[in-house]
């Protein structure tokens, strides 16, 4: 298997997240759970993110896995 991430979604997943719960972002791209790691990642390289919640919100995860500021999305799915 690859190292490098596909792109699982051309647009950001909006997630309603809780303050104080830990999340762990897919960043291979690979998860049937997205945004989030199902253990797709085993033999890529390539290991889930740990974020955790400052405040209960709406917070807009990466789905192109191309974020400079992963887990969260910066706009890069719009160049590709």
């Amino acid at each position: 298997m690859s190292s490098t991430p596909i792109v699982a979604a051309t647009t950001p997943f909006k997630v309603e997240v809780e303050e104080g719960k830990s999340y762990f972002w897919c960043a291979c791209g690979r998860s049937a759970r997205q945004p989030f790691c199902d253990g797709s990642h085993k033999d890529t390289g390539i290991s889930p993110l740990k974020w955790t919640a400052d405040a209960s919100r709406t917070v807009f995860f990466c789905g192109c896995k191309q974020s400079a500021k992963a887990p969260m999305c910066d706009g890069s799915h719009k160049s590709l």
